[in-house]
């Protein structure tokens, strides 16, 4: 037998390729067993293959195969290859290249099956953890408004309706007054959103001689849901208002803006 006349037929390269009948391929791996050359020739053959494949990626794959096809001597106008009278080129004839091709195209499909796996999985990560934000808000918010109630419903709360004021007699707003830790909870569902440049201020009043505290203003009401709103107060208030002010608060109540007015009952 012409080992290397066997070499040169291009068999070798099929082989690797996996292109060869189950009866072929176990005609190459008894040969394989039999010459030291053809093992060591096989071998070779997928080392080359691997370093053709190895630096692919998916926004590179046509550059690379650009790289093969110039490797094969192919030009822009020609697709022959060598001719296999000359002497080889390393160890790739003409069928070789081909099986070396097949091969790398398998590697290009294989790499990018793999970065879409690995998009996939990035997504899904970035869902879940979304998701696992949203539930954990969603906790915080229920333990907020579980306190709230809680807040609400003791018996020492003092509760002061304010009435609409004016020309302004739909507004409404109530006071929810916990005297012992100086603490309000402002519900003003009863409150249009402030006009641009304009916010909300309350205010707790004394009524003999009528004098206004500024409690401060409500500058996060337009953007609020719940519109709920938990304000330090620690003053002997007698009454609650709300008037809408320039950006910034005023330092006394714009009375013609006085939206809700509620008196503190009395026990």
């Amino acid at each position: 037998m012409d080992i290397n006349a066997y070499i040169a037929s291009g068999i070798l390269e099929l082989y690797v390729a996996g292109r060869l009948s189950k009866k072929e391929s176990l005609e190459v791996y008894e040969l394989m067993l039999k010459h030291p050359e053809i093992s060591k020739e096989v071998l070779e053959i997928e080392a080359s293959i691997v370093k053709l494949t190895a630096a692919t990626s998916q926004n590179e794959s046509s550059k690379n195969l650009v790289k093969i096809k110039r490797q094969l001597h192919f030009n822009d106008s020609s697709s022959k290859v060598v001719s296999i009278s000359k002497t080889r080129t390393n160890w790739l004839t003409y069928v070789g290249w081909a099986a070396a091709l097949i091969i790398g195209a398998g590697f290009l499909w294989t790499i990018n099956k793999n970065q879409q796996l690995e998009s996939q999985i990035t997504s899904t990560e970035i869902e879940n953890a979304y998701l696992e934000k949203q539930i954990e808000d969603a906790k915080i918010d229920l333990a907020a408004k579980e306190n709230l109630l809680n807040v609400l419903r003791d018996k020492d709360i003092i509760s002061v309706p304010l009435g609409g004021q004016g020309d302004f007699a739909n507004a409404y707003a109530k006071v929810y007054w916990n005297k012992a830790d100086n603490n309000i909870y402002l519900d003003a569902q009863g409150l249009p959103d402030a006009p641009e440049g304009k916010v909300w201020q309350v205010w707790s009043l004394t009524l003999n001689p009528l004098t206004p505290t500024s409690l401060g203003t409500i500058d996060d009401f337009n953007s609020d849901e719940n519109k709920i709103f938990n304000i330090t107060n620690t003053n002997e208030s007698q009454a609650f208002g709300i008037t809408l002010e320039p950006d910034g608060g005023s330092a006394s109540p714009t009375m013609e803006q006085l939206y809700t007015l509620g008196i503190v009952s009395q026990p």
